[in-house]
């Protein structure tokens, strides 16, 4: 009988991680405790019953409810020692499952009025990612994610904002919230000088809608990683191009099943998107809400999908390839990996 390996050893990167929704669920009911915020009713009891809240944001309404939740997270993020300890915790849990490198997505813009503004906000969180970084040994850097609800102008200070600090460990900029809000091309310019400065293209695509939003990401906004993505396999053509042109699905199984993107895990397109050969790293989206971290998809990886240790090695190792981690850094993490498989 084949030896099944411990997926929490298994050294991989994780890529798509939200900043408010890396929390741990006791840390949220302190910090709303701490600042007199009352978090929805919804929330707290699936929190202190140890469940995550019931979610479904297939359609408008349900969005709306899931941002709720997220923002009112969120507002218990009010003073610099609550991002520092956020930061460090997200760190520690992802080193309990394996991580070795983290490229925490963050829109600095909410939280820049409790923290004395936009450039004392990223400060704030680069120089808690670079602390936890050193101290806890996990590889961590920073992606700036501009929200699609908002102005075209507003992603554009951002970008430059994001170039700035690209030399104090910002290496990418995304753009997140409801992909059925806001055309893809109306951020084009805010990518191009992203990209201009040196940074990954990494906007959320394919999971509320279906191939078009992928496809208008590649085509508008030049992506290099897609934030989810799994919608391109209801189109063939788009799974070659995506595995030509090697770009990445940062594919977060367990948050698609919680918002109803698919009904059960068995559903997620995991094995048509690695057997068309289109990259992917696993990620656990936001851990707080959905109940599950960075293990836990590798695990569905293995339950639902029957992916062998030696694929699962190959899903890690595309995920460190994704990383903007120094190349040096790469090599080591990759022959890890193999040292994992090797036993």
């Amino acid at each position: 009988m084949e030896r099944v390996r411990d997926l929490s050893a298994l050294p991989k990167a994780h890529l798509h991680l939200h900043f408010t929704g890396s929390m741990r669920p006791s840390t949220l009911l302190e910090l709303a405790d701490k600042h007199g915020v009352r978090l929805p009713d919804a929330l707290t009891d699936a929190l202190a019953s140890g469940e995550s809240p019931r979610l479904r944001a297939t359609d408008e309404r349900g969005w709306f409810r899931f941002q709720r939740l997220y923002d009112a997270a969120r507002s218990c993020l009010q003073q610099p020692e609550d991002i520092q300890r956020l930061v460090r915790e997200a760190a520690e849990e992802d080193l309990k499952d394996g991580s070795r490198w983290l490229e925490i997505q963050v829109d600095p813009t909410s939280y820049a009025p409790r923290l004395g503004g936009l450039i004392p906000a990223l400060e704030i969180i680069l120089d808690a990612v670079e602390t936890t970084s050193r101290e806890t040994g996990l590889g961590m850097r920073v992606v700036v994610a501009a929200n699609r609800m908002k102005h075209p102008l507003d992603a554009r200070t951002l970008a430059r904002l994001a170039v700035r600090y690209a030399d104090r460990g910002v290496v990418g900029f995304g753009l997140s919230n409801d992909e059925r809000r806001g055309m893809a091309r109306d951020f084009d310019r805010a990518f191009a000088i992203a990209r201009d400065g040196g940074l990954l293209s990494a906007p959320h695509g394919g999971e509320l809608t279906g191939p078009s939003s992928v496809r208008d990401c590649l085509d508008d906004l030049h992506a290099d990683r897609l934030g989810h993505g799994v919608r391109a396999a209801e189109d063939p053509w788009l799974l070659r191009r995506l595995a030509e042109q090697g770009v990445t699905c940062e594919v977060c199984p367990a948050s698609n099943v919680a918002l109803g993107v698919y009904e059960k895990p068995e559903d997620v397109p995991l094995r048509t998107l690695y057997e068309a050969g289109v990259p992917m790293a696993l990620g656990a989206d936001d851990p707080l809400l959905f109940g599950s971290r960075l293990a836990a998809q590798y695990e569905i990886a293995r339950r639902y999908h029957a992916f062998t240790d030696e694929e699962l090695a190959e899903l890690a190792r595309q995920s460190l390839r994704a990383t903007a981690a120094p190349e040096g850094v790469k090599r080591e993490l990759l022959a890890a990996v193999d040292e994992w498989l090797d036993g």
